[in-house]
């Protein structure tokens, strides 16, 4: 480990981020299965998947369930299932084994691996035993609040206790923690691939605890002494962390090893500039799975929160983001995560769907069960797809005739940005009485030229037999134009797309009478004289 660092990216103090010489980097995603992984989650773990894979290096999966009192069944599933689904992919984990197995902490702990190194600290000096009581602590956070001193436990009466006072506490029965003995009157010094130097006085830095009075070891720990035995090079995680990071450098020094680079990636915040929350988008991964992004966009837009590949390059595959990646496109600004955004990419890699594959997608997608989940206890939310559409448009979809539905597919797959839209967006194709607007209706359903134009579509739709090309269905238009007089095609295309779809809008009229077929035509015209306004 003494080596490690020396040649690589982000070790140089002077110029923090510079790519010197490769070498064998090995950096780890280290969650803890307290709960679904969010944005910020997946994005670290991106990070290091891109890191790893630019320098030929390996990524390990830790999981750190030390906090059993947290610990949520099914998490660390969830956590595999979310990174592998955005194309991330780990050499080393609990699902893979390696040469530094085991990889969850707690089979860790009880393998007995943190506790001889807590033995090492005790026994150098650099950690004691601290017996205080719940009440005793919280007695001494409410002294601090009152007299305004900085929170947390800065020695108590067990920093300098006496081996016998350490010896009747525990011959007491009482049970202990054990803390890592920060020092005093030092300058303590991150050097962050990002930010550079930074600067912490080790008095305003509170004494952590090690090993829980359960002998279980907190993040603190058992993470630096992870990172050393497993040969982590780089220790890529949130912004968050650097008030900690204080602590992590003090434990290498007292163990005499020397410290991967840390890099501590910006926070993500909304549009606004607030904190990221759940209305700005922030929300379980899999969850972008079942409102219909695709992979590959929602990896290509986190990744480019707060990282730039330089230039004015917004659309990457995994592969150009793993040759192009770097810690000096890292920003110390915060990111922030536009919804906007994300839908504008996911409607491009929706787009670059090969339309013989398209049907598939949308299928697989609509058959996984939480898809259908998401979709059923979904409230509404002004600006997305109507829940209700969702499911009948793509219920029914999944059930039309195969060509029928591609077809339909087709038109609008320029049109939508999730898959989750191909159910509003196709449901008047797949319906026998699409649901009418009642503007549109009003509209131009009591203009004077319509009753005639209807019957004129009537009988050429009699006339035409099982199908009829886009270029027929345009020039019956343009015929019928013609013949009426009007100079303009507006008067005939809008009456007629509002019978035959119930909306204004959609895809090019030709096209998707030409998909609807002389048949669904001839019943939606028929259907629409009885809407017909009278005056």
């Amino acid at each position: 480990m003494s080596e490690v660092g020396s040649r690589v990216e982000g070790a140089s103090s002077t110029c923090p981020g510079t790519l010197k010489e490769p070498m064998s980097v090995r950096v780890r995603y280290a969650p803890s299965p307290t709960g679904s992984p969010h944005v910020g989650n997946i994005r670290t773990a991106l990070f290091c998947h891109l890191f790893a894979r630019r320098h030929q290096g390996v990524m390990m999966l830790r999981i750190e369930d030390t906090d059993r009192s947290r610990y949520v069944p099914g998490c660390e599933e969830e956590i595999e299932e979310s990174i592998a689904w955005i194309h991330i992919d780990w050499q080393e984990g609990p699902d893979k084994g390696g040469p530094h197995a085991p990889y969850r902490q707690s089979e860790r702990a009880e393998k007995g691996i943190y506790a001889q190194w807590a033995d090492q600290l005790l026994a150098a000096g650099h950690a004691y035993k601290a017996f205080d009581t719940s009440a005793e602590l919280e007695e001494m956070r409410e002294f601090q609040q009152i007299n305004k001193q900085p929170i947390g436990y800065f020695g108590g009466k067990w920093r300098d206790a006496s081996p016998d006072e350490v010896e009747a506490a525990e011959s007491a029965g009482m049970r202990p923690v054990i803390r890592l003995k920060m020092p005093r009157g030092k300058m303590l010094v991150v050097q962050d691939a990002i930010r550079g130097r930074v600067e912490f006085r080790s008095d305003d830095v509170d004494d952590p605890v090690l090993i829980k009075a359960d002998g279980m070891p907190t993040y603190h720990f058992a993470a630096m002494v992870d990172d050393h035995l497993m040969e982590t090079t780089h220790i890529i995680r949130g912004e968050e962390w650097i008030s900690s990071a204080p602590k992590h450098v003090w434990l290498f020094e007292a163990f005499g090893w020397e410290p991967p680079i840390f890099v501590h990636v910006p926070v993500i915040k909304g549009k606004d500039g607030s904190k990221l929350s759940k209305r700005h988008g922030d929300t379980r991964c899999l969850d972008f799975r079942s409102a219909g992004y695709l992979p590959e966009a929602l990896a290509n837009f986190i990744a480019l929160i707060g990282w730039s590949p330089g230039g004015d390059r917004e659309i990457m595959t995994i592969r150009e983001m793993e040759e192009s990646f770097s810690l000096e496109g890292l920003q110390p600004s915060p990111g922030v995560f536009d919804s906007d955004k994300l839908k504008w990419m996911n409607g491009h890699y929706v787009r670059q769907i090969d339309p013989s594959k398209l049907l598939s997608v949308v299928r697989e997608f609509w058959s996984h069960p939480e898809t259908q989940s998401y979709w059923k206890d979904r409230t509404p939310v002004e600006g997305e797809a109507d829940p209700t559409q969702v499911r009948t448009g793509l219920d029914a979809l999944c059930h039309a005739p195969e060509e029928y539905a591609l077809a339909c597919l087709k038109l609008e797959q320029e049109r939508v940005t999730t898959l989750a839209d191909f159910g509003p967006a196709c449901l008047f194709f797949l319906v026998d009485e699409p649901e009418m607007d009642t503007k549109a209706v009003d509209k131009w359903f009591g203009q004077a030229h319509v009753p005639a134009l209807l019957e004129a579509f009537i009988k050429l739709c009699q006339a035409a037999g099982d199908s009829a090309s886009p270029e027929t269905c345009e020039a019956w238009v343009r015929e019928y134009a013609a013949s009426a007089g009007l100079e303009k095609l507006g008067p005939v295309v809008h009456p007629l797309r509002v019978a035959l779809t119930g909306k204004t809008a959609g895809p090019g009229l030709f096209e998707l009478m030409s998909v609807l077929g002389p048949g669904r035509m001839l019943r939606r015209l028929r259907r629409a004289q009885g809407l017909l306004i009278t005056a």
